[in-house]
């Protein structure tokens, strides 16, 4: 059985020649180890976004904010991902709360 850190290594691997469908395959086996890793929930997300899954993208997403709310390229994330979806108020909040963090300061997930 594969360690978290072997699965995300693999998720790199993946990305790295192209292999978006075994790099979502192997975040979410990090995910099972560890559910509470905001990091691989964006990189869920993240891939999500480049296979064109805008709201899977968003699902993923929006875990990531739940566990880490200030990570400001979580909001950026979502922010692009509620954009391509069409979703433009939920795009132009989540860029707001990248701002914010940016210039130092806190946000909440609602």
């Amino acid at each position: 059985m594969k360690t978290k850190e072997e699965w995300i290594d693999a998720a790199h691997a993946a990305l790295a020649t192209g292999d978006l469908a075994a790099a979502e395959a192997a975040n979410r086996a990090a995910l099972e180890l560890d559910p509470q890793d905001a990091e691989l929930w964006h990189a869920l997300a993240m891939t999500a976004y480049k296979q064109g899954n805008y709201p899977a993208a968003i699902e993923a997403g929006r875990r990531a904010a739940q566990i880490e709310p200030n990570d400001g390229m979580v909001w950026t994330g979502l922010s692009l991902a509620y954009m391509k979806n069409d979703q433009i108020p939920e795009a132009e909040a989540a860029g707001a709360k990248a701002k914010v963090i940016s210039w130092g300061g806190k946000v909440q997930f609602e």
